[in-house]
């Protein structure tokens, strides 16, 4: 009797899942990976799992954590990558192993000197989840911790899922290929800076490229978006990262982190970090703000507690990769005699090369560096093109 009515009640839930999906895709609407229950539940019965997960991993409003386990569904580990599992860590801040206090399920750091965990951790995993939201760029450190998850699940073959997420820069492909000699953890692929791309078309090209250890014997299944292209709109519904607020920030992102190279702040300890640029005592521009500690984003942001001035730029319109903002202030204050590129190795870890670099102190125009990356932007167009999942 009690299997005959728990029968009945899973093929209610399934159903109901099923119209409510379809009813979404009727509507023209967005249907994130995660939100697909019954195109990944089925390779979770009887599985012990890992989530790589955040606190944009959510599914209207209730993390993948809490409604996978109303489901049932066994979950022995929860990996935490930069920023911390809850999203409350500053940026580079040491991310610890610990317990979560609401599930009890222990929480493996993959940020710091662990980024990758050892046969031992996933003794008892035989699927781990990939659900965070990406924002598109190669130095967005989200991306490195999921090449090297899926580098572990080839090595102890364990099945690899990604729920997809759209990429709020989509629409762009731009900036130089990273080289080898500058691969770091905020640049690990062949790929340009912008490179246009969801999390799942990415893992995609990852194994296919092999980019990774054992990439041909690791079991990838990559849940895609509903509803979705490459020309969908599309706003975050929860932050990325305590530094990324909103929409602006997100778009001004990849032509603003070039900053972190040099003594210019560009928000942190404010509430529009990523949405203004300024400098002290040299005035970048007419505005004018104050950087301050803020637990969980930025405790020693540059100049703290200082005034300083530069640009608002919450109304820019950028997208893509925009170099002005840079040559402008490394104009600025070369002419001025202040070293602007004061953390050099990391600018060029950051752009993936040290041409960019050397492009602005030399004196090339924006126009000028970006003609030099052209041809290869074709070639990355050419071969990321089979792992593609929208149109």
């Amino acid at each position: 009797m009690f299997k005959t009515l728990f029968i009945t009640l899973f093929f209610i839930f399934s159903a109901t899942l099923i119209l409510s999906v379809q009813a979404d895709e009727a509507k023209g609407s967005i249907v994130v990976g995660a939100q697909q229950y019954t195109k990944y539940l089925p390779q979770l019965k009887n599985k012990r799992v890992g989530l790589v997960v955040n606190q944009t991993s959510t599914v209207e409003k209730i993390h993948l954590v809490d409604s996978l386990r109303e489901k049932n569904v066994n979950i022995t580990k929860i990996f935490a990558p930069e920023h911390g599992f809850r999203g409350d860590h500053d940026a580079g801040a040491h991310v610890k192993n610990a317990v979560d206090s609401k599930t009890g399920i222990p929480l493996i750091s993959i940020y710091g000197n662990n980024k990758k965990p050892s046969a031992e951790v996933l003794a008892d995993v035989d699927v781990i989840i990939f659900d965070i939201q990406d924002v598109g760029v190669r130095f967005y450190t989200y991306i490195s911790s999921m090449h090297y998850m899926m580098e572990a699940a080839a090595e102890q073959e364990v099945e690899f899922i990604v729920l997809d997420r759209p990429n709020p820069n989509i629409a762009y492909v731009d900036g130089p290929i990273l080289e080898p000699q500058f691969k770091s953890f905020v640049g690990m692929h062949p790929i340009p800076v912008v490179h246009g791309m969801t999390v799942g078309e990415l893992a995609n090209m990852i194994k296919g490229e092999g980019w990774i250890n054992q990439a041909a014997v690791l079991e990838l299944n990559v849940i895609p978006v509903s509803g979705y292209t490459r020309a969908t709109s599309y706003s975050l519904p929860i932050k990325p990262s305590p530094n990324l607020p909103n929409d602006t920030a997100i778009s001004l992102y990849p032509s603003l982190c070039f900053f972190e190279a040099t003594p210019i702040s560009i928000g942190r300890g404010t509430d529009f970090a990523f949405q203004v640029i300024g400098y002290s005592p040299i005035a970048l521009g007419e505005f004018s703000f104050t950087p301050r500690a803020i637990k969980g984003a930025a405790l020693n942001p540059k100049f703290k507690n200082q005034a300083v001035q530069g640009l608002d730029l919450r109304q820019a319109t950028t997208k893509g990769l925009d170099l002005s903002y840079l040559i402008s202030a490394y104009k600025q204050l070369n002419n001025n005699d202040i070293t602007f590129f004061e953390r050099a190795d990391f600018m060029d870890k950051l752009a993936g090369t040290d041409k960019l670099r050397l492009a602005i102190e030399a004196g090339q125009s924006a126009q000028q560096i970006k003609q030099t990356w052209q041809a290869a932007l074709m070639q990355f167009k050419q071969q990321r093109a089979p792992y593609l999942l929208y149109e």
